[in-house]
């Protein structure tokens, strides 16, 4: 199977920490809301969703309570974001907990209090919580209250906060709030081995609705391809879907479902000459700079491919040059 054949079939899927939705009606579906959570232990839910928001957010008003930021930080991805209701975007774990170690020396008795109202399934390792936050900052002071949706990923036994955003009002996630859980794959990789070369960089696009990602392929006999993608949110099907096209015409498409060693996509490819493609990838997060690819259920124009495993490095920054 040639480099640029892998490509197609393997980095349709190369926007591995998206995630397959269950469907615009499961989008709109909310279980019944779960008691407010306040620094004093309450009764599980009955839902075993409920019970992930309840433990979550008790452990989020026990850390704010004791003025705890670092706690609060290690509550994110370390990709994770947090935005407040004016908008303002405080990427990365280091600026999360410098945001609320900032806000305990103005506001050193503040109180918080948090009622998740509903949570939604997005595939197998993504919830979306919604739910009210109300702070005190000080004895007799006015109450502020908050809508808030969060994302949560799940790593293991844990449901860590891939986006959290306040609101006035109660919006439905935005596409960049669901990508957020994607957010690790941002900046250059490099996968080299006897076959040849793959550098692959990703980026925001500049409205942030979408990723957007670089291949360059080449060969061991030089040959060299390129290939360019955009995942985003398809509204219609409710899934976030990667679109691939290769320099000599080729093109892919690809979905995702979360799981909890991190993504499985369902990829699809055409080549130039008319010749399908298809493949079951498994992207799994190793480190902040590794990843593993395994593909399973490979066909090529009809004939079943051999099963394959690499690994993805993250290419460290040039000389001179602050990563």
């Amino acid at each position: 199977m040639t480099l640029r054949i892998r490509l197609a079939t393997v980095f349709c899927a190369a926007g591995a920490a998206a995630c397959a939705l269950s469907g615009s009606a499961a989008l709109a579906q909310a279980v019944a809301p779960p008691a407010a959570v306040t620094a004093v232990a309450t009764t599980p839910a009955a839902n075993p969703l409920d019970d992930v928001c309840v433990r979550e957010a008790e452990a989020t008003v026990t850390a704010f309570n004791a003025g705890d930021a670092a706690a609060l930080g290690a509550m994110f991805l370390e990709t994770g974001e947090l935005v407040d209701e004016q908008g303002a975007v405080h990427g990365g774990r280091d600026a999360i907990v410098e945001l609320f170690k900032g806000f305990f020396t103005k506001f050193p008795q503040a109180i918080l209090e948090m009622q998740p109202t509903s949570v939604r399934r997005v595939g197998d390792a993504l919830l979306v919580e919604e739910g009210e936050r109300r702070i005190t900052a000080s004895a007799g002071a006015a109450v502020a209250q908050m809508h808030y949706v969060t994302v949560r990923s799940k790593q293991g036994d844990r449901w860590p906060i891939a986006s959290y955003h306040e609101f006035a009002d109660d919006p439905l996630p935005t596409p960049r709030e669901i990508l957020q859980a994607a957010s690790w794959l941002v900046g250059d990789w490099l996968d080299e081995s006897p076959e040849g070369r793959t550098a692959i960089s990703f980026r925001w696009s500049d409205d942030g609705n979408f990723l957007l990602g670089d291949y360059e392929i080449t060969a061991a006999d030089g040959t060299a391809s390129r290939s360019t993608q955009r995942i985003g949110w398809d509204p219609v099907t409710g899934q976030l879907r990667s679109w691939t096209f290769d320099s000599d015409g080729g093109f892919s498409v690809g979905e995702w479902d979360a799981v909890d060693e991190g993504w499985v996509v369902k990829s699809e490819a055409t080549m130039p000459n008319g010749t399908m493609g298809s493949a079951t990838m498994t992207l799994a997060p190793q480190d902040a700079d590794h990843f593993v690819v395994r593909a399973t259920d490979r066909i090529v124009a009809g004939v079943e491919e051999p099963d394959f495993e690499f690994t993805i490095a993250r290419r460290p920054p040039a000389p001179g040059v602050k990563p």
